[in-house]
């Protein structure tokens, strides 16, 4: 049995239903907000999916304008309700923010992820993970703890009875990143080569040998869902800031990009061998 809708997802399609019954109408955003009685802004974060907070009444004065039928009025304003809804991240919000990703990780049914310089997050064993958060010592003791408990949370998506498939392009350079414990890298690579054995993750590994490649301008995560009135989305991030992009032609490019990269990479198979070569190399380099 599939878990309910989470937040962020039914926000998203509450936005999507409600632009396209505005759009079948014919009604601009500014003029549907005026005859609806609801504010600009507020119509114009519902449709971006950015309020937190919906009216009902706000949802019944849209579906009046739209003339939405009883059914398409009862599920919008079920979307409304449970969009108030928060999953285990609201307990992070210190280590989230703002940022969804978890929101819509445990909806989607298929993530993508390219990463150029580190293992991806939900391929990270605990000391790695702890590893990447001392890195800067931009973290105290225990905000590092409070991070890594988090993405060890996120992990779980993997092991539920339903898990999402996870495909993952990594840059030779992640695995061969240098830390202060290298017992720390061969586990983590080690890590690699078990969960690559689980029927719904494949692990590439993009070679320097590839040379230049459609990946240069960094790393970033697709997520596709199950249902059609969710289309996929990508999400990347600086060290500021993290981004979802949900333009259909920009989302198209993200997906060309990563069919480049899952062509320049080494097929699976090739890819454990490498792993295995690279912890061996590097056992000898430790003595």
């Amino acid at each position: 049995m599939h878990q309910p809708l989470s937040p962020t997802v039914r926000r998203r399609r509450l936005a999507t239903e409600l632009r396209r019954l505005r759009e079948s109408q014919g009604f601009k955003l500014s003029e549907a907000a005026k005859q609806a009685g609801v504010p600009a802004s507020t119509l114009s974060n519902i449709e971006t999916a950015e309020a937190r907070r919906i009216k009902v009444r706000d949802i019944d004065a849209l579906a009046n304008l739209y003339k939405a039928p009883g059914e398409v009025r009862e599920a919008l304003q079920e979307l409304a309700r449970e969009s108030k809804e928060q999953g285990w991240w609201s307990k992070y919000k210190d280590v989230f923010g703002g940022n969804a990703l978890p929101d819509f990780e445990v909806e989607a049914s298929m993530i993508r992820t390219y990463q150029c310089q580190v293992i991806p997050g939900l391929l990270q064993t605990p000391e790695y993970s702890e590893a990447v958060f001392r890195a800067g010592r931009a973290y105290t003791e225990s905000e590092v703890q409070r991070h890594v408990d988090a993405r060890l949370q996120r992990q779980q998506i993997l092991n539920r009875h339903d898990p999402p498939q996870l495909w993952a392009v990594i840059d030779e350079a992640a695995l061969r990143r240098k830390l202060d414990d290298p017992q720390i890298m061969r586990g983590q690579l080690q890590h690699l080569l078990n969960i690559a054995t689980r029927h719904n993750v494949d692990i590439q590994v993009l070679p320097f040998t590839a040379g230049m490649h459609a990946g240069l301008a960094g790393s970033f995560v697709i997520l596709d869902f199950p249902a059609s009135a969710d289309p996929s989305i990508v999400y990347t991030e600086t060290a500021t800031d993290s981004l979802f992009v949900q333009d259909a032609a920009s989302v198209q490019r993200f997906v060309t990009i990563f069919a480049n990269l899952n062509s320049a990479a080494l097929r699976a198979p090739h890819t454990l061998e490498f792993v295995r070569q690279i912890m061996e190399s590097e056992h000898q380099h430790d003595y």
